[in-house]
């Protein structure tokens, strides 16, 4: 089992995958509608969404706290350049 590179999900079953394409090392909720991963600043919006529907946080502890998770994850990691 794959773990996102991008938001840390576990990819467990094909559909997990951008377009069902097993070799990618980020999920589908990282990709763009092409299958193309997600630049930082998508990813950064999308993750703060996420927390604000799902934990309820204002809109900036929300994107501090995307911020924090990312910065931990590989494909975020300073010196990386995946934009």
């Amino acid at each position: 089992m794959k773990q996102c590179i991008a938001c840390g999900m576990p990819m467990k079953n094909v559909d997990d995958y951008p377009l069902g394409d097993t070799t990618k090392d980020y999920c589908k909720f990282c990709a763009r509608p092409d299958g193309s991963m997600q630049s930082y600043d998508e990813k950064l919006a999308s993750m703060t969404q996420f927390i604000i529907r799902t934990q309820g946080l204002n809109v900036n502890v929300a994107q501090e706290s995307a911020a924090f998770m990312m910065r931990k994850l590989p494909a975020w990691k300073k010196g990386d350049s995946n934009d």
